[in-house]
């Protein structure tokens, strides 16, 4: 199973992006220049999360781009799904034709790893990653001043 830059630097940019829109668009240089990831990078995964309906655009002055669907309405899984071709731990791309048109022994073992993996993704919310950041920021900053 690999989950790329693709997908890790997606969900970041999203979280960024959840952060950052509550009040207007945010351009994708500052999610650059926050993140630490390419321009160009971002502009190629924003137009894969824009097709998938997790982002728009917004033109002119002020334009950047905002939540596509409220944060609590998006799921980690949508997030890399949409910037990834697709996670899959078989050989087969889940074709189970790895030995000559027959599944392999295991076969069934990472479609079980890929189902878990998926039920994971899907049960965490950009809106619960984005509370557990604030909450983590807050202790941060409650630990620093006592």
């Amino acid at each position: 199973m690999r989950l790329t830059t693709k997908g890790r630097f997606a969900v970041t940019a999203m979280i960024d992006l959840a952060m950052n829109a509550q009040t207007r668009a945010v351009k994708l240089n500052a999610i650059s220049q926050r993140q630490h990831i390419s321009l160009s990078y971002l502009e190629q995964l924003f137009s894969k999360l824009r097709r998938a309906g997790l982002v728009e655009s917004v033109r002119g002055p002020g334009g950047g781009y905002i939540l596509g669907r409220s944060a609590d309405n998006i799921n980690i899984a949508d997030i890399i799904a949409a910037a990834e071709d697709r996670l899959d731990a078989t050989l087969c791309n889940g074709k189970a034709d790895c030995h000559g048109g027959a599944p392999c022994i295991t076969h069934h073992l990472w479609e079980n790893l890929n189902h878990t993996i998926h039920d994971y993704l899907s049960s965490i919310t950009l809106a619960g990653l984005l509370s557990q950041q604030q909450s983590e920021t807050e202790d941060t900053v409650i630990t620093r001043f006592n």
